[in-house]
């Protein structure tokens, strides 16, 4: 799953699926439950379905109605800068807007969070060696 067709494409890998919204919500819109499983169902039918290496399915899922949300994404705002407005170093300065990061696991609510924290039905686990 990729939201950088680009970069995916570079990489060429065996298969791959794109969906063209902001990075970090590959799979789906925040709280959007309908939206995400309806990403997750058709990446699952498009991986299964791709038969020639190197393809790439496009998702047809619209962030947006418009494109709007990419001007702020691909073109980061100039910076503020004390210095004087002729200077050079404002040419290359960009304002970070990205949210805040976190040194833990966030999560939408706290069912995703209890569910992470649970034990792992799916794990296998060795036993420790004595």
């Amino acid at each position: 799953m990729s939201s950088a067709r680009s970069i995916t494409a570079a990489v060429n890998p065996p298969r791959a699926v794109y969906l063209d919204y902001p990075l970090g919500h590959t799979a789906g819109k925040p709280l959007d439950t309908d939206n995400q499983m309806a990403v997750l169902q058709d990446t699952l039918q498009a991986l299964a379905n791709i038969q020639a290496p190197g393809t790439i399915v496009d998702l047809t899922y619209e962030w947006r109605t418009d494109d709007v949300w990419k001007d702020s994404v691909m073109r980061p705002k100039p910076a503020q800068s004390e210095h004087n407005a002729d200077s050079n170093d404002d040419a290359n300065a960009h304002e970070d807007d990205r949210v805040e990061r976190f040194d833990t696991p966030q999560y939408q609510n706290e069912a995703d969070a209890d569910a992470a924290m649970g034990p792992c039905t799916t794990c296998v686990f060795l036993e420790e060696s004595a």
